[in-house]
């Protein structure tokens, strides 16, 4: 007989969810919002749950407090990173709970990378006002700042948002799905020409490889510049037991390109509903490890 959950452990489990898909969007790493987790439930363990009036207030206020803390300190590493810095993907397939629970929008990948804009504070204010539905009168107190400043920073979030995103992209998992498929069969018949045709005259490539796998330092921009590059690497793949295939990142398509059974690079893009007019190619070895591991049970559960 399995032995019982105890209402202490039970009561944090019911928030588990919230609680990382709120650590996640901070930070842009599941292995990090885990952490987060981690030490919030240390502190949970300590706490006497039946002196709280609100309970999942306190979890959601501790959780998010660690998370600035890992925060303010990511900035300060990323500020370093050798070339862009792209979010890990925190699952291999849309079917999680919490994506459905919480505003999926705001778990894509390319909606991670933009909230690397906010400030670390910017940043707890508007995902807890703005995605998780709390008044700014419980944002500001789980923040321990007033509601004047609690709006002021939900509002110059929502401002910076706005500027750095100059046109809004196609997410219809629909039209992903059909350029993503476009993608990759041109990159498995390389074809100038077809490549030019998916870009958009102003599209851009961003690549992540963490100074650990080949990629490009700075973003590159341009239909004609990625064509060009996407040709080379669809010639260089050639004959390499290379194989590609669309899974589902974070609720949205995304390409996963596999070498000889490992997982060498993960991309997804962003799209005017016509053309590609962002690619972010994910190359880091270790943000990639996890992703193939839970990529190929996925695969396996899929079997049974």
């Amino acid at each position: 007989m399995e032995n019982a959950v105890d209402p202490h452990t039970a009561l944090f489990q019911q928030h588990r969810s919230r609680l990382f898909g709120l650590a996640y969007r901070m930070l842009g790493a599941p292995g990090d919002a885990e952490d987060v987790l981690h030490d919030a439930w240390l502190r949970w363990h300590a706490q006497d749950a039946d002196a709280l009036d609100d309970p999942e207030a306190w979890l959601v206020t501790v959780t998010t407090r660690i998370a600035l803390d890992r925060l303010r300190r990511a900035k300060t590493e990323r500020a370093h990173y050798p070339g862009p810095w792209l979010p890990e993907p925190a699952i291999a397939e849309s079917e999680q709970p919490e994506a459905q629970l919480e505003r999926a929008e705001s778990l894509t990948l390319t909606f991670l990378l933009l909230l690397e804009r906010l400030s670390a504070d910017e940043r707890a204010a508007f995902l807890l006002h703005e995605v998780f539905d709390y008044s700014h009168a419980e944002t500001a107190a789980m923040l321990d700042i007033s509601e004047d400043a609690c709006r002021q920073r939900v509002h110059r979030a929502k401002l910076r948002l706005r500027q750095d995103r100059p046109r809004q992209p196609a997410t219809s998992p629909v039209t992903q799905q059909r350029l993503m498929e476009r993608f990759m069969q041109a990159l498995q018949r390389p074809d100038a020409a077809t490549l030019r045709a998916l870009f958009a005259e102003d599209a851009m490539h961003v690549s992540d490889g963490g100074g650990l796998a080949r990629a490009t330092l700075r973003p590159l921009h341009g239909a004609e510049r990625l064509s060009r590059l996407y040709l080379q690497i669809g010639l260089q793949q050639q004959g390499h037991d290379v194989h590609h295939e669309i899974r589902q990142l974070n609720g949205l398509p995304a390409l996963l390109s596999w070498q000889a059974g490992a997982l060498i690079s993960a991309s997804w893009i962003d799209t005017d509903g016509e053309r590609i007019t962002a690619i972010h190619a994910l190359r880091h070895p270790g943000k990639l490890a996890r992703l193939a591991v839970v990529t190929k049970a996925a695969a396996a559960a899929s079997l049974h």
